[in-house]
């Protein structure tokens, strides 16, 4: 099991669709009962659960729990202080997005009202 302050020592995800726990837990450096708990703390952490209540990761999901391993052991957050650092960066995507779908939609009506003036 890597240290927890190795974060960059982790080794790279496979190029597959999904992942058991067993192997999320080593490509995260993270026990899984530990991935169990992260599951009820953390809301955007949901894997896919199949036959026999077995979870199945998806390469989101891992970069979810490698981002949530480095709040919790090398940035020194506490449970609840991830939590509301991963929902404020969601957050300020989702503030992101909107602020460029307002801006492509505002270059469209301008370009719409200059066909209009002609």
């Amino acid at each position: 099991m890597l240290e927890p302050s190795n974060n960059n020592e982790l080794p790279p995800i496979p190029a597959k669709r999904y992942f058991t726990i067993g192997e999320v837990s080593e490509l995260c450096g993270v026990k899984p009962h530990v991935l169990r708990y992260w599951e009820q703390e953390f809301s955007q952490l949901k894997p896919v659960k199949r036959r026999g209540n077995r979870r199945y990761y998806q390469h989101q999901d891992v970069l979810m729990i490698r981002q949530i391993r480095s709040l919790l052991y090398e940035q020194g957050f506490t449970i609840s202080g991830a939590r509301q650092q991963l929902s404020g960066q969601q957050a300020k995507d989702d503030a992101h997005k909107s602020h460029q779908i307002i801006r492509q939609l505002r270059i469209e009506l301008e370009e719409l009202l200059q066909g209009l003036k002609r």
